[in-house]
């Protein structure tokens, strides 16, 4: 085989992956307007497991609406009027020979709400979050363990802690969000008790159910979190049993930073974050990034930069990604363009149905069909 590393198999949290294929989590606002599994929703996931990916992780999902939702089509484990939707996701995906995984997440200063809330009263695009007191702290780590044993009701193989992009677990580990001065704010040991309180609650709750976590390594901003803590985190993360570390680097404040932009247009742009955060492990890691070519993706886990792909746009591109890569039909992947500049995700910010533009136009009048129906 050409690429060996990419189609070996490997167990994460005790559940055997056929290959190192994973979908990263990417939100497209595929959910009906309630926060339920849409037919478009189900399409989407299939097709992607049909594909050859090993594990598919859902987008993030809210463990608490609307205090705690990111976007107007959510998904939401925060019911259990979701269950019914969300067994038959999970279904749907493990149906096609995938392990089914669900992120779910609580939004903070990025949240919809009336008054969102976060670790400090830090600015937000021009909005000021009220700083959360210890009782929404008590409250939101309980929205996190109901949310877990939601998703494993619900038939899923793990669910994710979403820790990355700079929403609520991942502000309270930043020196630039948490200005705390309890035993949550200050030295890093505290910034990172929240998120490990999270995982130990919500493991205790699920049992041998795996838990994973997505990883803020580097918000890419001159006062934010950077490696030097970020790899402490991971190590703390390891110690304490999480399934995977699945890294990723920005937030929604350096994604649109020209470095960011220009970084982001190159293949496999976040490995290096991954590599420093596995030398500081024993769990399996995720790398994320741009990550389109079956020789970049090879090179990936053949140095050991990472142990697992995440694959978000190029998977939704091309859900046949794996099977063309492993045979030999490169040359037939529908690639993510970057010279498109997002027209994708600015589709989303509009409330209207991502669609990719390299698809074939049949797909394209398809997706947007279902999406109004």
């Amino acid at each position: 085989m050409k690429y060996p590393n990419i189609f070996s198999p490997i167990e994460v949290g005790g559940v055997a992956l056929k290959n190192r294929i994973t979908m990263a989590p990417l939100y497209l606002g595929y959910a009906d307007r309630d926060g339920g599994v849409s037919a478009l929703m189900l399409e989407h996931y299939r097709s992607v497991a049909r594909g050859g990916t090993a594990m598919v992780v859902v987008e993030n999902t809210t463990v608490d609406h609307p205090a705690g939702s990111g976007a107007s089509r959510m998904l939401r484990s925060d019911t259990d009027a979701s269950l019914a939707g969300l067994s038959e996701l999970a279904s749907a995906i493990k149906g096609e020979g995938s392990v089914a995984c669900v992120q779910i997440n609580h939004g903070g200063r990025f949240s919809l709400g009336q008054s969102p809330f976060a670790p400090s009263a830090v600015d937000t695009f021009g909005k000021i979050p009220r700083a959360m007191t210890l009782e929404d702290i008590r409250h939101v780590r309980e929205k996190f363990v109901e949310a877990a044993r939601r998703v494993k009701r619900a038939g899923f193989d793990m669910v994710e802690l979403h820790g990355g992009t700079g929403y609520l677990l991942s502000e309270f580990v930043s020196p630039r969000t948490n200005k705390r001065n309890d035993n949550y704010g200050g030295v890093l040991e505290n910034r990172m008790r929240f998120p490990l309180e999270v995982l130990r609650e919500v493991k205790e709750a699920v049992g041998d159910f795996p838990v994973g976590y997505r990883f803020l390594a580097d918000e890419w901003l001159p006062d934010g979190l950077r490696l030097d803590e970020s790899t402490r985190f991971a190590r703390a993360l390891s110690d304490a049993g999480v399934a995977y570390i699945s890294v990723m680097g920005g937030t929604y404040e350096s994604f649109n930073l020209p470095e960011t932009f220009e970084k982001s247009r190159h293949e496999g742009y976040m490995a290096d974050l991954a590599e420093a955060v596995r030398k500081n492990v024993v769990v399996p890691v995720v790398t994320a990034g741009r990550i389109s070519s079956g020789k970049t993706a090879e090179e990936i886990l053949a140095t050991g930069k990472a142990d697992l792909l995440g694959l978000a746009r190029v998977l939704w591109a091309d859900p046949e990604w794996p099977k063309k890569v492993s045979e030999g039909r490169e040359d037939e992947i529908i690639h993510c363009a970057p010279e498109c500049n997002d027209a994708c995700m600015r589709q989303v910010l509009k409330a209207k149905p991502a669609v990719c533009m390299q698809w074939p136009q049949e797909k394209i009048d398809r997706y947007k069909a279902r999406f109004s129906a």
